[in-house]
């Protein structure tokens, strides 16, 4: 009896669908990521002799919390964290104006429940435009 040997046949290996894949994906990405930098100028201010002090309504509210939980508005510090103080503090800052931008900024390792407590306050009072402050990590190059 005599085998007849067949020559093998190399496996071919069909990319094009791969590749269609990886296109689609690359530009699900490219559209969905936003290339935002915020760029900081350093700018050296003029000097004044004379010393007045000028209280002005800010522009906008910034609240920030401490890993220790400590509250401070537009850089005062309050008493405590209790939710009457923060709202004391808020509408005297805001004068009843509750369509100014509010800001809040915890640190990475304050409890959460203190920035819920300042989200909650600020939403009683009727502030509409309440944004959280992040931080974006440099890219690695």
């Amino acid at each position: 009896m005599k085998l007849s040997v067949r020559p093998r046949s190399q496996p071919e290996v069909n990319l094009t669908s791969l590749i269609d894949v990886v296109l689609l994906l690359l530009i699900f990405f490219m559209v969905s990521t936003s290339f935002v930098r915020q760029s900081r100028i350093a700018l050296r201010l003029p000097e004044s002799e004379s010393a007045a002090i000028v209280e002005e309504i800010p522009e906008q509210i910034d609240i920030m919390i401490t890993e220790t939980g400590i509250f401070l508005i537009n850089g005062r510090e309050l008493i405590n964290g209790r939710p009457e103080t923060i709202r004391n503090a808020l509408q005297k800052i805001s004068g009843g104006n509750n369509k100014m931008p509010l800001t809040i900024s915890a640190d990475a390792n304050a409890r959460h429940q203190h920035v819920v407590t300042a989200m909650d306050v600020a939403g009683r009072l009727g502030f509409g435009q309440i944004n959280i402050a992040t931080v974006n990590e440099p890219a690695d190059e």
